[in-house]
């Protein structure tokens, strides 16, 4: 696997932007997708194997109560894959995994922990086009019938509605990204889509067609709050990322923290 150490926002920048000019376009344009870790030590295991690895079988009971309790706010949305969305956005442990099309947004999230800042952090990039040369045959001509590399919710809902149908099209496990449609703003501002693997034991870095696929490039601990700060300056932060007075206030408290003195210290050597 492919991974670059950066030392600087701008090095930063060049490494997120290289290889994306289009000869075809005449623009910038690329089939990766991207997710910011705040420790690049952290495997690529799902909520889901974290908080139940005694039973993976208990996240359909968990959208079941998300669907029940949550129904005043859930009202008018029918799509299990939406449905699924919703419950990874707003914490819920499943087999799903957050990325986004934006590798600041990536750069966000392996920079916004503030008790992080004394680990390396990461923003994995994902090569979509190459993750769906190993689709099962029926899901690939269905992408490219559409044009297009990523799966959209309908396009989910028309396959079946629910996580044990995709194993009838096939016994090998394989992955793939969806987009939710977005309801809430943070599925908007995160330019957020979603990768799962039909087996939930099996992370998507883990399965043996796709260790191609897949790179890193390693934010080190020196240069996280100099990331964190210019991301500040172009208005990727809590405030966008996750809007309403949650974000506020966690944008509020990490811009108020007294971090400068312990993690910029090096500058002054």
């Amino acid at each position: 696997m492919k991974e670059t150490t950066v030392h600087s926002f701008i090095e930063l920048q060049n490494e997120i932007f290289s290889d994306t000019w289009n000869d075809k376009l005449m623009r910038y344009r690329d089939n990766r997708v991207y997710r910011g870790m705040g420790n690049a030590k952290w495997t690529m295991e799902p909520a889901l194997n974290r908080a139940c690895p005694h039973n993976l079988g208990l996240e359909q009971q968990m959208l079941r109560s998300f669907r029940k309790y949550g129904y005043a706010d859930l009202q008018g949305i029918s799509s299990f894959w939406q449905t699924a969305a919703l419950a990874q956005q707003f914490g819920l442990p499943t087999r799903l995994l957050d990325w986004s099309y934006s590798p600041l947004v990536a750069a966000h999230f392996a920079t916004e922990a503030i008790d992080l800042y004394g680990e390396d952090g990461v923003i994995w990039c994902a090569d979509v086009d190459r993750i769906n040369e190993h689709l099962p045959a029926a899901l690939r001509e269905r992408l490219i019938e559409r044009n297009t590399s990523i799966f959209t919710m309908d396009m989910l809902d028309k396959i079946g509605s629910n996580y044990e149908v995709l194993n009838t099209i096939s016994r090998a496990p394989y992955a793939f990204f969806f987009e939710p449609a977005s309801t809430v703003n943070r599925i908007a501002n995160q330019y957020a889509l979603f990768s799962l693997t039909t087996d939930p034991a099996i992370a998507i870095t883990s399965l043996p067609a796709l260790q191609g696929c897949f790179s890193r490039i390693i934010i080190p601990k020196e240069i996280k709050l100099e990331i964190r700060d210019k991301l500040d300056y172009i208005n990727i932060s809590e405030r966008m990322i996750y809007p309403g007075l949650d974000g506020i206030a966690k944008w509020i408290t990490r811009r108020y923290a007294n971090l400068g003195p312990t993690y910029n210290k090096t500058r002054l050597e």
